[in-house]
């Protein structure tokens, strides 16, 4: 018998590694790894770890644990990723950015940003699929628009900074 402690740790291993979409499917990764627990117990447990349902490309809905490890900055390249996977838009408004996500994936981008050291980036707020974004006042909305449009691989129209991608990752 496993305790609650070493139950969770092997859940969060599981939903990092795997695409879980389920709690039964979990309870049999736990299961096929030793660990016998009831679909009340796996419910109870990714409620105290956090666990959020988000939607991946294909539209399946997988689960995900939010990090909140403010001290861990997230390394350029993992925030460029974070960025090209999820982020579908960028407008700016005087030191606001708005960045807008597919539905439930939002706050997995605020926390890779939260945790990029931008200079530029004062702090976010993240909502199911919108970001609002404060810039720095030395960067400005339209600066820091510019930066992370870069990051995702979205290409910045002429006189605007509002860039969008199409459901298929094209960028339109």
């Amino acid at each position: 018998m496993s305790s609650k402690q070493e139950r969770q740790r092997a859940i969060t291993k599981l939903i990092a590694k795997d695409a879980v979409t389920s709690q039964p499917q979990l309870k049999k990764l736990l299961h096929a790894q030793g660990i016998e627990a009831t679909q009340a117990t796996v419910s109870r447990d990714l409620e105290e770890l956090g666990a959020v349902k988000v939607r991946v490309r294909d539209g399946d809905s997988i689960y995900a644990i939010p990090e909140f490890e403010p001290e861990r900055i997230a390394p350029t390249d993992q925030l460029r990723r974070v960025m090209g996977e999820w982020v579908a838009e960028i407008t700016s408004s005087g030191p606001i950015v708005v960045v807008r996500t597919p539905p439930g994936c939002a706050h997995v981008v605020a926390s890779a940003l939260d945790r990029s050291a931008m200079t530029s980036l004062i702090g976010t707020v993240a909502g199911d699929d919108t970001i609002l974004c404060v810039a720095s006042e030395t960067a400005g909305g339209a600066g820091l628009a510019k930066q992370l449009s870069d990051l995702a691989g979205l290409t910045t129209h002429k006189k605007t900074t509002s860039t969008k991608r199409s459901s298929h990752g094209a960028t339109v």
